[in-house]
């Protein structure tokens, strides 16, 4: 099951929106039509940034008419992404209210309401009728969920045939702890992370057939390692960043996490599963 109270304690559950028109007045975004490359620093809440959005979706096939599921859509980074550059419609779900708010927020000024909507859902108990998207969506989220066969199982019922499950995930690599806080979760009370060997073998019982997988841990170290040479060279912090939604602490979590990927505690995989 998901602990809500305790993701909201992590994540937090006070409005974003007058942090986020502070940093958008900052960057002197508050006054012209956003893209998503404007809010990529903040909004994409998952290792690789815009990147691996990008190389995720490079994997599946969209067109107007795709019907695209984001569970665990935080700030709505992704889901905005997709709608822009493919023209499909995309609904995303998340635990904290906060963030459905400020996603909604952030679609009015993106000029993307009409295909991006937001609703806070549990990822266990999706409320959608079976078959009714194309492609379900999933980035840095699965670390949270204890019952990860309840995870998959929602979303392939949710999925027509032939729909495809888009994942990139962080996972474990053997029992060794992880160093704390990551960006997921303050402490192993709150971390559900699976191996990728158990990873691919519990979608496999929900009926999924894979159609890609690969290790994306080395391209990960190397991007975190880009941003912590960036920052080194511009110490000011950015009005636009992760650290609106997740406070200054995120800066410890990120390196953990880096850490974590450098000393093979855990690794980032990629994946593309199809519903039969």
């Amino acid at each position: 099951m998901i602990d809500t109270g305790k993701n909201e304690q992590h994540y937090g559950n006070t409005s974003l929106i007058e942090r986020l028109q502070a940093g958008l007045k900052a960057d002197g975004l508050d006054k012209k039509a956003l893209h998503p490359e404007d809010l990529a620093a903040l909004d994409q809440f998952h290792s690789r940034g815009l990147a691996a959005t990008a190389e995720l979706a490079q994997s599946l096939a969209f067109d107007s008419h795709t019907r695209v599921l984001d569970i665990g859509s935080g700030l709505g980074g992704p889901s905005r992404y997709l709608a822009i550059r493919y023209g499909c419609t995309v609904h995303g779900v998340d635990l904290n209210s906060s963030f459905v708010d400020a996603a909604t927020f952030l679609a009015q000024r993106t000029g993307l309401s009409d295909r991006v909507s937001y609703s806070c859902a549990n990822a266990l108990a999706l409320p959608f009728d079976s078959e009714a998207f194309d492609v379900a969506w999933t980035q840095h989220v699965a670390m949270n969920i204890a019952d990860r066969a309840g995870l998959y199982r929602e979303a392939c019922r949710v999925l027509r045939p032939g729909g495809r499950f888009a994942i990139f995930d962080v996972v474990a690599t053997s029992d060794e702890p992880l160093h704390y806080p990551v960006p997921w979760a303050p402490s192993a009370e709150t971390s559900f992370l699976v191996t990728a060997d158990r990873m691919r073998s519990l979608l496999l019982e929900q009926t999924f057939q894979v159609v890609a997988w690969s290790d994306r841990t080395e391209a990960g170290i190397s991007w975190f390692a880009e941003r912590e040479k960036a920052r080194a060279n511009s110490p000011a912090m950015p009005a636009l960043g992760l650290h609106v939604a997740m406070g200054l602490r995120f800066g410890e979590m990120t390196k953990n996490l880096a850490r974590n990927l450098r000393e093979g505690k855990a690794a980032l995989v990629q994946a593309i599963v199809e519903k039969p």
